[in-house]
């Protein structure tokens, strides 16, 4: 043992006589070597100057990307799906798209940005159902998975094993049972605290399960990068999942820390549940190393409409060259005329959307963003309360949530159309986790998601230019200090 110590001790004598030159090593790869965008070069540059040890321990775990693209390039591979899209390529350049659906006038070029950019299928024949409580939409979805005869496929970034699990489990235990197909794909690091002998328990009943992005080290979790924010739930290929809400007790309020949790998930029925099917397919295929696709039985279309609504499924993640969520968030703030509503429990915008909504706000559109009044990740939230500073003194109504916890993701534009899913408004979503939205085209489903919003409202605090400008030195300090690492956290 002591020898062991000995050696530490050498090693760590070696790193301090060599520190700068490591540091400087460092700060050349990050300069030259991979492709960062200016402000997150400096903020890392600024970390290893002041917090030589430390910057150099959290680069390790949050910032290289050095082996991205080698670690999703087979993932990349996978996500091609070209006939369909092709097709209404073809409709939108002959305007046939406008004519049958005028519901789209407007937004057409954003409807083939997303074919071309995201393989995003454009579906009319939708219903959706909205939820914002999270013993609602639990108790609809257990009821779905009763119901479910050929397979369940669920995909989450936290299960964890307490209460609200244990009743999702009994139901899936049973269903596999009954040979009905059941699937489990969860992230490594949002369910660390998961034991692997739960999972084993899982597979010992016939649920079929599959870790993604494992931790290297056993259940030492170095890499905060990548990790799969999706919530996606896949019952019959008939009905489908998709929103904020994890698996946990405080997502049905039960955890006295935050209280009521307030959040959005979608319940969809027809073609457009297609497109949340190959998304978890692509995923498992690449975490589970199966092929899904050979299973004719996962890609069965409706035999009849289930309503009317135009929907298209969006991807972004590490794997895809381009910030597929950030543009649609982008291209949809640029073309309000009248309205932008948004919801997010972080709000960490790069300089594109952050003026984007500057310019709205001063253009005269009514620019709305409600945030949570609580942080779950202090350094995120004094972060986030720096740049509503910023859309308060450009015009923009700010609100704090009140009661309970907001982490509801999307936004509405001009009652016409809105995108919610998996994604918050920040770098991290944009641009290090894979995320999944649907964009809803349609006055109907815009207006019952602003009047959500409009109710909202009754238990918000609105951030006044003067209730901002009067806050204290702490809180300034707070605010430019975690501001500085916005581009890194």
């Amino acid at each position: 043992m002591e020898e062991v110590f000995r050696n530490i001790a050498v090693v760590w004598d070696y790193v301090m006589r060599h520190l700068l030159m490591i540091n400087m090593l460092l700060a050349v790869i990050i300069v030259f070597f991979q492709r960062k965008e200016p402000k997150s070069v400096w903020a890392w540059l600024l970390i290893l100057y002041f917090l030589p040890i430390v910057g150099f321990i959290f680069y390790l775990i949050a910032g290289t990307d050095m082996y991205k693209r080698k670690k999703f390039r087979t993932k990349e591979a996978e996500d091609q799906i070209s006939e369909a899209i092709r097709e209404q390529e073809h409709s939108i350049r002959t305007k046939e798209l406008a004519r049958e659906r005028p519901e789209l006038a407007g937004y057409a070029d954003l409807v083939y940005y997303n074919l071309e950019s995201a393989g995003a299928v454009l579906t009319g024949d939708n219903a959706v159902d909205f939820f914002t409580d999270g013993n609602e939409k639990f108790d609809a979805l257990i009821e779905d998975m009763k119901a479910a005869k050929d397979f369940i496929h669920m995909q989450y970034y936290i299960i964890k094993n307490d209460v609200l699990f244990e009743r999702i489990r009994a139901v899936l235990e049973e269903k596999a049972r009954e040979g009905v197909e059941v699937r489990i794909l969860f992230d490594a690091m949002g369910c660390r605290g998961v034991k692997h002998s739960y999972w084993k328990k899982l597979r010992e009943a016939g649920i079929q399960t599959a870790e993604f992005f494992p931790a290297s080290l056993r259940r030492l979790h170095l890499r905060i990068n990548y990790r799969n924010h999706r919530k996606i739930v896949v019952i019959d290929g008939k009905k489908a999942y998709l929103g904020g809400f994890n698996i946990g007790k405080e997502y049905i309020g039960l955890d006295p820390k935050f209280g009521y949790w307030r959040d959005t998930h979608l319940r969809i029925e027809g073609t457009a549940v297609l497109g949340l099917e190959l998304r978890f397919i692509m995923d498992w295929n690449y975490t589970a190393k199966e092929n899904l696709f050979r299973e004719e039985k996962y890609f069965v279309l409706p035999e009849k409409p289930c309503g009317n609504t135009i929907i298209q499924i969006i991807d972004s993640g590490p794997d895809t060259s381009l910030q597929n969520i950030h543009n649609n968030y982008l291209r949809l703030i640029a073309k309000a005329e009248k309205s932008i509503y948004i919801q997010t429990p972080y709000f960490v915008p790069d300089e594109a959307i952050l003026n984007a909504l500057i310019i709205a706000a001063y253009s005269g559109i009514d620019v709305r963003v409600m945030i949570p009044c609580k942080p779950d990740h202090p350094f995120v939230y004094w972060a986030t309360y720096s740049y509503i500073g910023d859309l308060v003194q450009a015009g923009a109504k700010c609100y704090t949530y009140q009661n309970g916890f907001l982490h509801a993701k999307g936004l509405i534009v001009d009652e016409k159309v809105l995108c919610y899913g998996t994604a918050n408004m920040d770098i991290r979503s944009f641009q290090l986790n894979f995320e999944v939205n649907a964009v809803i085209y349609g006055q109907q489903e815009a207006k019952k998601m602003t009047a959500v919003f409009e109710n909202d409202l009754k238990y918000c605090k609105q951030i006044t230019k003067d209730l901002y400008n009067r806050r204290s030195l702490l809180i300034r300090v707070k605010e430019q200090f975690c501001r500085l690492l916005s581009p890194v956290l």
